[in-house]
């Protein structure tokens, strides 16, 4: 079974954090340029949320006079979910599913190890079936024909 710790040995350990006081103009900009859908929110060296897209989208709306000014804190998601360098790639999806996130944090006891997106996890898993598929065809022509 996959866990957390095999999929960062694979795809990196890169996170790219802001902290709170950084304006929303910025960290979009950053996303957009890195290409990812999340930042982790690190203040003074403790996690303390993450700005995504969908906050932007979705919370946007609520704050008058919105300027892209405003510094993340006033968009960011504080309870943060993580996952742990052991835990399985189901116990990964069944955490996005429930609490509705797509991005999952990766903690070593306090220290932000990595970041793993619903795309890594559906990504191994299809790889992982794959797999699966080819060692049980492999199984058939041996065994059965």
């Amino acid at each position: 079974m996959t866990r957390v710790r095999d999929i960062l040995a694979e795809k990196g350990n890169a996170i790219w954090t802001i902290t709170s006081q950084t304006s929303v103009r910025d960290a979009l900009a950053m996303m957009a340029e890195k290409k990812i859908g999340a930042l982790a929110v690190v203040d003074t060296g403790s996690l303390v949320g993450m700005f995504s897209e969908r906050d932007y989208a979705r919370k946007v709306i609520s704050i008058p006079n919105f300027s892209l000014d405003l510094p993340v804190e006033k968009l960011m998601t504080r309870r943060v979910f993580f996952a742990i360098p052991e835990q399985t790639m189901d116990e990964c999806m069944a955490v996005m599913t429930q609490k509705n996130v797509r991005h999952l944090p990766v903690m070593d006891e306090s220290i932000l190890i990595g970041m793993i997106s619903i795309g890594d996890v559906v990504k191994r898993t299809l790889f992982e079936m794959d797999n699966r598929i080819k060692d049980l065809e492999e199984y058939l022509w041996i065994h059965l024909i």
